[in-house]
């Protein structure tokens, strides 16, 4: 379909037209919506995230997990597609644990955004996982970017998600080098609720991950700017008929089914007849 020549070729665009007048209509990308951010201080690294999954339009987990464990001297925020950041993780985490029973010896950083961004550059962006990976080795604390094409940053703050920007103007506001562990839990929890209340794909609460030469240290709901304020002291009732039922499968249950085959059955006195006789 290509023109011989220099320049820019449309001959994609004029597809795509013509297939949008015979009706068909293209996918559009899902939205997926968060807010990640690491920063390296005097004695270590200190990891961020928001604790908001969203499907669409909808928030699907209010609290879920965006700190992902790789080594334990490593840890990564994973932004884009849940499953594949989750997968992404976990296959670097076993990699890795690997790794240290062949060599005997602690994880690097270095060796962990290796096979990250070889992993995700194979599939050409086709994994939806962009991450922040930040860890403390022998050779001192270490934070990476690291995109869904296979391309990585070193920088001492980083940020990444629909959120980064309103994270990164608080980081380019408050960061100095050599900060104290205090002051850079401070920052990136700052920054973090900067995407939490200026971003619609983050919300909730605020994660926190402290890796030093200490250990790490793993802050869940470290800080909640999202507390509810009213919850209905009777709960919520729906009528008969609320959720609409499409489809009705009845079956009619047979004397020759055994129920030992399907379930365990165990028989136990109930507690009313016990209560009762006492």
């Amino acid at each position: 379909m290509g023109s011989e020549g220099t320049g820019f070729q449309f001959d994609l665009c004029r597809r795509n037209a013509f297939l949008g007048q015979q009706g068909i209509v293209a996918k559009n990308a899902m939205k997926t919506g968060t807010t990640i951010c690491g920063v390296v201080y005097k004695d270590g690294v200190v990891l961020g995230a928001d604790t908001r999954s969203t499907n669409g339009p909808m928030v699907a987990d209010k609290n879920c997990e965006k700190i992902h464990y790789i080594a334990p001297n490593i840890y990564c925020c994973g932004a884009g597609t849940a499953a594949d950041t989750e997968a992404v993780t976990s296959m670097v985490s076993s990699t890795m644990e690997l790794h240290r029973m062949a060599t005997n010896r602690k994880s690097r950083v270095i060796t962990a955004m290796t096979i990250l961004k070889g992993h995700l550059f194979k599939y050409q962006g086709q994994v939806s996982a962009a991450l922040v990976l930040g860890g403390y080795d022998l050779t001192g604390p270490h934070l990476h970017t690291v995109y869904p094409h296979g391309s990585t940053d070193t920088l001492p703050y980083v940020t990444m998600g629909s959120g980064s920007l309103a994270a990164m103007s608080v980081f380019e506001s408050g960061f100095k080098e050599d900060m104290t562990l205090e002051e850079a839990k401070v920052l990136v929890a700052r920054a973090i609720k900067a995407g939490i209340f200026n971003d619609l794909g983050s919300g909730s609460n605020v994660d926190l991950c402290v890796i030093n030469k200490d250990g790490t240290q793993y802050l869940r709901g470290h800080e909640c700017p999202n507390e509810r304020t009213y919850v209905s002291k009777r709960g919520f009732k729906f009528p008969l008929g609320t959720t609409a039922v499409l489809k009705k499968d009845m079956f009619t249950a047979s004397s020759n089914i055994k129920l030992s085959e399907w379930c365990t059955v165990t028989e136990t006195t109930p507690a009313a007849e016990a209560m009762e006789i006492a």
